[in-house]
């Protein structure tokens, strides 16, 4: 099986050809030819930041959020920030306890607004699909909404990746989503990690925050034979952000313990042996 000698796709995630001698997948072949300029990037992030001065933080609780709304507190020194967590319904509970601890530590208010996306898992684990895609619209769309209502002009997400060469888009209504992390290694996030009270939770998969994602993952790694997280992690490594070692475990199938199967199915009003 052909390997991609750029990222972490192969034969079965990407088509792959052969330039000079070496196998070479179609989306670094792009990349190749258009390359992300990751300094005027970062260089973009930061005249951008220096606009906002009010703003809703996109905080999961993750490891990604939490360093988002530590640089947008003490690096970036927004006026005015609130962070703003969507619980769909299957976060960890030692998600949330991090999103608060952080949160009262750097002395930012902290809202959960909760909703229910159990429609959005329960298609995505009997389908064997991805829910994440319309995890994260449903989230923005809300969030969105929320800011308007607020009063809010700007978002702040912990998307490492940019949109193509830019870190930001208009959204409807005039809210600007800004991606902060836009071409941050993933060592950079972790040394900012080091600062905070954030304790990594045992969940299987790359989450620190959702409980569907491991079952997910387990259900399509059983019909597809890969992950789905394949074309993110592949341009993560792509753009040097991630070690392919790194990407290698992150890719494997994960290990899903038995209660936490067993609750998302719950939940989610599944029989287990389906």
């Amino acid at each position: 099986m052909l390997r991609c000698s750029i990222c972490v796709h192969d034969e079965r995630t990407a088509k792959i050809d052969v330039i000079d001698g070496k196998p070479v997948c179609r989306e670094c072949q792009v990349y190749l030819k258009h390359p992300v300029d990751r300094e005027k990037v970062r260089k973009e992030v930061e005249e951008l930041m220096k606009n906002v001065d009010k703003a809703v933080v996109a905080y999961s609780g993750g490891k990604d959020s939490v360093v988002t709304l530590y640089l947008a507190k003490e690096a970036y020194r927004v006026p005015e920030l609130e962070a703003v967590m969507i619980d769909h319904g299957l976060m960890a509970e030692e998600a949330i306890a991090n999103a608060r601890r952080v949160a009262e530590a750097l002395e930012v208010p902290f809202k959960v607004l909760r909703y229910d996306y159990s429609d959005i898992f329960r298609e995505a684990l009997l389908k064997a699909q991805s829910p994440c895609r319309r995890c994260s619209r449903r989230t923005m769309e809300k969030l969105r909404k929320y800011a308007i209502k607020k009063g809010y002009r700007y978002i702040i997400t912990g998307h490492e990746l940019p949109f193509g060469h830019r870190p930001y888009r208009v959204m409807s209504g005039g809210v600007v989503q800004v991606r902060l992390l836009s071409m941050m290694s993933e060592e950079e996030r972790l040394k900012i990690l080091e600062r905070l009270p954030f304790e990594f939770p045992e969940l299987p998969g790359y989450t620190t925050n959702c409980l569907v994602l491991g079952p997910a993952l387990e259900r399509y790694w059983g019909v597809h034979g890969h992950s789905f997280e394949q074309r993110r992690i592949a341009a993560l490594v792509r753009y040097g952000l991630m070690d392919r070692e790194k990407a290698e475990r992150e890719l494997s199938k994960p290990n899903v313990p038995e209660w936490q199967r067993r609750l998302v199915m719950e939940r989610l009003g599944i029989e287990l042996e389906k």
